[in-house]
Parts: C-alpha cells; sequence; structure tokens
C-alpha cells in the first residue's frame, strides 16, 4: 500500500463518485477504479458498494477513511517539518556565551532577532569561559560559541572569526589618585595592585593585563582574584587594587568606583564567534546570518 493509494481512495470518498474523483485526481477514470480494487483486495474487504446509480462506503470504508485521512495529515506534517528543518527553522540550537555579553546590547539584540525569525528553535544558552566553549565546540557539546578569543591554540576542526571588539577599561577606586583623570595610560600603573581572574580561568583577560603592562615596561603586580567581573569590581570599591574589564561592565554601577578609558594601543577585547569547521547545517547557518547583519551594531 502507497500513499497515493490513500489518496485515491480519500478522494473517491470525499466524491462518491469515481468520474469526479478522476477529475481531481488528474487521472483516468478506468485507472482511479482498477487502483481502488487492487487496495480494496490488499485489504481484502471491501470499501464502497457500487451500483449504476450510487457509490457508497461499506462500514469498513468509513473506519477505513478516519484512518486513511490522519496517516495523509501526518505524511503531509512529516513532510513540511522536515522541508522546515532543512531551512533551519526547526531543531534545536546550543549557544555558549562569556559573562559580559548580558551586560552589551550585542546577545539581547542577537537573541531577540534570532527569536524573531525563527521562533519554533530551541535555544539552549550556557555562559561559559572561552576555552571552555572551544573545549565544548571540539567535543559537540556546543553549536555555536560567543567568545572572548586573544590568540593560542584552538582544538582542530574548531574555527574562530572575530565579529567586533570592546573597549577595555580601568576600574578604579573613586579615593584612588587616579580616578579624577579622564583616561589613563598603562606605563603610570607600574606600582599599582590588581585584580584579576584566577589562572586556568578561561578568560583571556589576565594575558591581555599582563601584555598591556609589558608594553609598558612592567609585570602587573596581582594581589588578588576573583571568577566572577562583578565580585572584581566590589573588590575594587572596597579599596583592594584596580582590575581591567571590558566596556560593557561600566553598567554595573557600585559605590565608590569609576571605569577609565586606556589610551594605549591594543586596549581592546575582542568578541568572536565559533563554531565547528563541518557544522553546515541550515540551524546553524541561519544563526551565523542574524550574527552577520546584526554584526555593525556589535559592541
Amino acid at each position: 500500500m502507497e500513499l497515493r493509494h490513500l489518496r485515491y481512495f480519500v478522494t473517491v470518498a470525499e466524491e462518491l463518485h469515481f468520474t469526479r474523483a478522476a477529475e481531481r485526481l488528474h487521472i483516468g477514470q478506468p485507472p482511479l477504479s482498477m487502483q481502488i480494487r487492487d487496495l480494496e483486495a490488499e485489504l481484502g474487504v471491501a470499501l464502497f458498494e457500487r451500483s449504476k446509480r450510487r457509490v457508497a462506503l461499506t462500514e469498513a470504508g468509513e473506519r477505513f477513511l478516519v484512518r486513511a485521512r490522519a496517516i495523509l495529515d501526518d505524511a503531509a506534517a512529516a513532510t513540511e517539518e522536515a522541508r522546515r528543518a532543512a531551512r533551519g527553522e526547526l531543531g534545536r540550537l546550543r549557544i555558549g556565551f562569556t559573562s559580559s555579553l548580558p551586560y552589551s546590547t550585542t546577545l539581547p539584540d542577537l537573541l531577540y532577532a534570532y527569536r524573531q525569525r525563527y521562533p519554533e528553535v530551541e535555544l539552549q544558552l550556557t555562559e561559559m569561559f572561552t576555552d571552555a566553549q572551544l573545549a565544548a565546540l571540539a567535543r559537540g557539546r556546543l553549536d555555536v560559541g560567543l567568545v572572548r578569543y586573544v590568540g593560542g591554540p584552538v582544538a582542530a576542526g574548531v574555527k574562530v572569526r572575530e565579529i567586533g571588539r570592546d573597549p577595555l577599561r580601568l576600574v578604579i577606586n573613586v579615593a584612588h589618585r587616579l580616578a579624577g583623570r579622564s583616561s589613563i595610560r598603562f606605563a603610570e600603573l607600574a606600582d599599582e595592585a590588581f585584580i584579576t581572574f584566577p589562572p586556568g580561568a578561561g578568560t583571556g583577560l589576565p594575558a591581555l593585563l599582563a601584555q598591556l603592562s609589558r608594553r609598558a615596561g612592567f609585570e602587573p603586580r596581582i594581589v588578588q582574584t576573583a571568577r566572577e567581573a562583578t565580585t572584581q569590581i566590589g573588590l575594587v570599591a572596597a579599596g583592594l587594587g584596580l582590575a581591567l574589564l571590558p566596556a560593557p561592565l561600566e553598567c554595573v554601577h557600585i559605590p565608590r568606583v569609576r571605569y577609565l578609558p586606556i589610551d594605549d594601543e591594543g586596549a581592546h577585547f575582542a568578541l568572536s564567534v565559533a563554531v565547528r569547521e563541518t557544522d553546515t547545517r541550515p540551524l546553524l547557518a541561519g544563526f551565523l546570518e542574524v550574527l552577520e547583519q546584526l554584526r555593525p551594531h556589535a559592541g
């Protein structure tokens, strides 16, 4: 039994007239009659009562009609679902993002725009440090990562592309001797104490702190580490040292803290998108297309 047999049967059942049914199906009446007889022979039951004046469904035909319609509806739904999946309109997308992104417009704008275009795609969002995202991508546990990549080895099969940059800010206590400045150069910070992320946290900020310090001629003196950026800001407010964080975190308003622009070249934190090289699914392509359209506004 094929789907066409069910379509033929349902059409005849609706018309109760073989000639009209054949016209609807755009086939000849004799072939249609033959297909229905073949279906009845396969089932071993009569589906229609036929006479010269009328065609009527048997009780078996009435019951078969209900099931046949359900099967055709399911087949149509399965076809449409497959087509929508091929267009990237259905499925699940696992997205990683770094902790600073929700403080900028980038992540909210991206997710809002994607939701508007693909409302039925399930989004699984996970906040992760960059290194953890890259490792999860390599193991197939993430589909796309929004990372703060500052260079270094990347697992085979994972590609990283820069999509924007955020300027860095020096987080400083308002009582600090330099707090009244409109901007700062790293050469002025040689004797300062710094608060940053612990080694192995998976973020590139400690490397950027070291890089900017060394270019200015000194090694940064780390007096405290904290895994959360907001904790670091709180420690700056307590007067324990200075912190280096992306500009979007300026929206975190804690008393006794200022955010100073940095004049040094390279004082920015790149935002990149990371994916598996072999992932060519329409689901991911749709997400990257929306990201590319928003890219001029990323920050």
